[in-house]
């Protein structure tokens, strides 16, 4: 339980303060990619999870 919650506020990151402090149109893009790549990395690993669960059962 402790540990989740430090992992929690040490990803607590401020998207809207680093775009807003963006220097160009380059890095907000970045920042973007950034905040939802762990997201679909994550779907990405799930589907492949119950792809190869389902593969095994049949």
């Amino acid at each position: 339980m402790k540990l989740s919650l430090f992992i929690l506020l040490l990803q607590s990151v401020n998207i809207e303060e680093k775009i807003k402090n963006a220097p160009d149109q380059r890095y907000e893009i970045g920042v973007a990619i950034a905040a939802y790549l762990p997201f679909v990395i994550l779907v990405g690993l799930a589907y492949l999870t119950y792809h190869f669960a389902k593969k095994r059962k049949n």
